[in-house]
């Protein structure tokens, strides 16, 4: 009787949810959805979906998803279980977490971060990195690839 919606469902939690431009909250936001920012946040953020920072978006506070796309600014914890990814004009400063990090030149990530590996255990690398041209700084991360998981990591 209503199957004539065409839009699809981007989430089980139904429609993304939007602040836009211009627009100014305090205060805690829980949804199940995806949300985009292009506005400022001064609060929480808490989506089993996606967060989406715009360009001209601002968030202070505690954020806890699933993926982030930050093009814009973000002060504070950031709790991501997969995939965050920081466009080139992306400012983070506070603490994050993460499973996945994906990192364009020209973004400023100037944060205590901690990897979480595939087994959903907390890394022990703690690293805090700038990148605000187009060098990349990777100072303080240590690779394990071609090394036996049995082998203790030795110090270079």
């Amino acid at each position: 009787m209503f199957s004539d919606n065409k839009r699809p469902m981007t989430e089980i939690g139904g429609q993304p949810n939007r602040i836009e431009k211009n627009t100014k909250i305090k205060g805690d936001i829980v949804s199940e959805a995806d949300f985009r920012i292009d506005g400022k946040l001064d609060g929480n953020v808490k989506t089993s979906g996606k967060v989406v920072i715009g360009k001209d978006g601002y968030i202070h506070g505690k954020v806890e998803c699933v993926n982030a796309d930050i093009e814009g600014s973000f002060n504070g914890e950031l709790l991501v279980s997969d995939l965050l990814s920081l466009k080139a004009s992306a400012v983070i400063e506070g603490t994050v977490s993460v499973s996945k990090l994906a990192v364009e030149p020209g973004a400023t990530f100037n944060a205590s971060c901690t990897m979480k590996g595939k087994g959903g255990s907390l890394g022990s690398s703690s690293a805090t990195a700038s990148d605000s041209g187009s060098s990349t700084s990777s100072q303080g991360f240590k690779s394990s690839v071609g090394r036996n998981s049995n082998e203790p990591a030795k110090a270079s």
